[in-house]
Formats: structure tokens, C-alpha cells, sequence
């Protein structure tokens, strides 16, 4: 993977804006993996994972900063840096707020008292945040300027679609999930009938409206940056985020009937009209 992160810092280099005689993409880059080691020594000592989420959110604003400052400031730029803000403060507030509810996050439990194991989560962290917003950073640090156009728009509307199904369907299982009466059981409402994982459905099409609106000003090898989206759609539907999820629900349901019919009745990704269970 870090492979991957050195081929994509390489490719979108060139055609980058120089600062202090430095690509401002590869700056970017090295800053973003800086950020998690710095506070993965506290949490290191503290034992304590509370700020992981965070720190990624915190990366993201961060790097999308230092890019409208030193960066192609145009109409493109400030859309997708916008976008980018909106996302990240939404998501790291709501996980943040969601760890400290719990008191802990279990999938830490058995490496953050191992300092090499729980110091590549960190990095992996960086590598993710690169990797996620390649495209959108490519296109601000980038030396390529032009209109918004229809393009643009669509990418906005597309963004503004999964952005919304990712935020309506959190609140819902946030809502869920602190109703008493709910305890020991799994959501089946709202979004929820319609996708097994809607948040996740809506996090890869935000990411692929944010590929959308910088394609136009990508150029050269600029275009391996467009992995952004496929990569975030990899890592939610076959590494972290659907397997894992699936696999503690069947520890927690798979013995429960109305689950299995859950199951067997809405799909684990792409929302469509809930059947009869």
C-alpha cells in the first residue's frame, strides 16, 4: 500500500505547484503522515485511541488548508476544499463524539499496548487520508485553471447525494443506538431497509462527485489520482468497513431469525426499496 502512496505522490508531482522549490502535492503528502505520528505518541502513552477518528478528520482540514493557501485558489479549488471541510468536520465530530459515548473502540483492544502494531494503524490512517483525497488535492495544488462548467455541477449534485445518505443514515443508527428500549438489537429502519451499510453506500459516492468536479483540470500522469474513489470504495466494501461490520453482526444475530430475513431482504450495499420479510 505505502507502494501505492509513493506512485500516486510521484505521478501527481510534476505537475504541481512549487513551494519552496517542493511540489506542494508531495508536501501534502509527507505533512499528512507527519500529523499521525505526532499524536500517536500521546495516545501511544496514554494507551488510549479517543483521537484516533479525529486526528484523520483533523489531517484532512489540515491538508486541504495549507492547499488553498499555497495552492490554484480558483472557482474548482475552493468548491472541493469546501466540500472536503464539510465532510470531514461532520464525520470526525460524529465519530468522535460516538468513541466518547462508548468510552473505547473495540477493534484497538488487543494492539494499542503493541507499539509497532498500533503505530502502522496510525500510518495507515495517513496513507488513507493521501490516498482518499488524491484527486481532490491534485486538482488544488495543481497548475491547471478552468469554469466550473457542467461537469462541475454534476460532480456537486453526485456529492451532495452520497454526502446526505451518508450523514441521514448515521443520524438514524445514532438515534437507534441510544434509544433504551433498542439494546441488543440491530437497525432495520429508515435507510436502513434500504441498505444494509447506507452510510458506507454514501461515503463512495461523495468521494466519486469529489473525482468528478477535479477531473477537468487533471493532466498527465495527474490521472492516477482518480484512484481515490475506487480506492475508497475497496476499502468500505472489501477490507474495514462491510466485512468487518458483517462479521460482528453475524457473531451478535446470525442465530436471530428477523436478522437472517434482514439479511436475506435488503442488500449489504446499493439501497433499493426494502422487500417483504
Amino acid at each position: 500500500m505505502f507502494l501505492l502512496a509513493g506512485a500516486v505522490v510521484l505521478a501527481a508531482s510534476p505537475a504541481s505547484i512549487q513551494l519552496a522549490g517542493w511540489p506542494l502535492f508531495a508536501i501534502c503528502a509527507v505533512i499528512g503522515f507527519v500529523v499521525q505520528w505526532v499524536v500517536f505518541i500521546p495516545s501511544y502513552l496514554a494507551q488510549t485511541e479517543h483521537y484516533f477518528d479525529l486526528t484523520g478528520s483533523l489531517t484532512y482540514i489540515t491538508l486541504v488548508i495549507i492547499a488553498l493557501v499555497y495552492g490554484n485558489a480558483d472557482p474548482r479549488s475552493l468548491l472541493l476544499g469546501v466540500l472536503v471541510l464539510i465532510w470531514a468536520g461532520r464525520l470526525g465530530s460524529f465519530l468522535f463524539l460516538r468513541i466518547r459515548r462508548a468510552g473505547k473502540d473495540p477493534r484497538f483492544d488487543a494492539i494499542k499496548g503493541i507499539f509497532p502494531r498500533f503505530l502502522s494503524t496510525w500510518s495507515l490512517q495517513g496513507l488513507w487520508v493521501l490516498l482518499t483525497l488524491a484527486c481532490a488535492l491534485a486538482a488544488m495544488t495543481g497548475e491547471q485553471s478552468q469554469p466550473l462548467g457542467l461537469i462541475g455541477g454534476i460532480g456537486f449534485v453526485v456529492w451532495l447525494c452520497g454526502f446526505a445518505i451518508e450523514a441521514v443514515a448515521d443520524r438514524q443508527k445514532n438515534t437507534f443506538r441510544t434509544d433504551p428500549n433498542n439494546a441488543g438489537r440491530f437497525i432495520q429502519t429508515g435507510l436502513w431497509a434500504w441498505s444494509r451499510h447506507p452510510n458506507y453506500f454514501g461515503e463512495i459516492v461523495l468521494w466519486f462527485g469529489v473525482a468528478i468536479i477535479a477531473f477537468p483540470v487533471l493532466q498527465g500522469w495527474q490521472y492516477v489520482t482518480l484512484i481515490s474513489p475506487v480506492f475508497v470504495a475497496v476499502l468500505l466494501t472489501r477490507v474495514s468497513g462491510v466485512p468487518l461490520l458483517e462479521q460482528r453482526a453475524d457473531k451478535e444475530w446470525g442465530d436471530n431469525a428477523e436478522y437472517q430475513r434482514y439479511k436475506a431482504a435488503t442488500p449489504s450495499l446499493i439501497p433499493r426499496p426494502p422487500k417483504n420479510k
